[in-house]
């Protein structure tokens, strides 16, 4: 039974580099004609705030000690693969994922005619309601000269008895 003394926020932040030739998996779907980021995964900035918020609201770390560093078995991993799995590790606790939001920072790519598509592709994954909304820094920053991404998630989980 949910209770308000089991209720559970966390928050992340993840960004990464824009690497030139590398597809550009963001929110759980392929972004066809623009520049992926770099990183020992898929790059994919905002399944991987989802996955530090939802580990914090949970206390179970973060992505890092979810998965480890560095790991080759994660090499090229999708950020989809990773919800999968910690959705199957919060199961496991007795916990419940109630709703996630995630906001992703960068000039490309744009959201919104996708976003229908990166929702269902999040919330199929995490077995959980995944809102996603977009916003740039207006041309400032790394995230606003092109140069990298970042995303922002919060994610509300019940703990029951962890």
């Amino acid at each position: 039974m949910t209770t308000m003394n089991n209720l559970r926020v966390g928050t992340a932040f993840d960004a990464h580099q824009i690497e030139a030739g590398k597809p550009c998996w963001i929110a759980g779907i392929l972004h066809d004609g623009v520049d992926g980021c770099e990183g020992h995964s898929d790059g994919d900035v905002v399944a991987h705030a989802v996955v530090d918020a939802v580990l914090s609201a949970a206390g179970l770390g973060d992505l890092g000690s979810f998965v480890g560093v560095g790991r080759p078995a994660y090499d090229g991993v999708s950020g989809v693969a990773l919800l999968r799995e910690l959705r199957e590790l919060i199961d496991a606790k007795g916990a419940v994922i109630l709703n996630v939001s995630a906001q992703l920072i960068a000039q490309s790519p744009k959201m919104g005619p996708v976003r229908a598509a990166a929702e269902a592709a999040l919330t199929e994954a995490l077995g959980a309601p995944v809102s996603v909304s977009a916003t740039t820094t207006d041309h400032m920053g790394f995230t606003g000269s092109g140069q990298g991404r970042a995303a922002i998630a919060t994610a509300l989980v019940d703990v029951g008895g962890v």
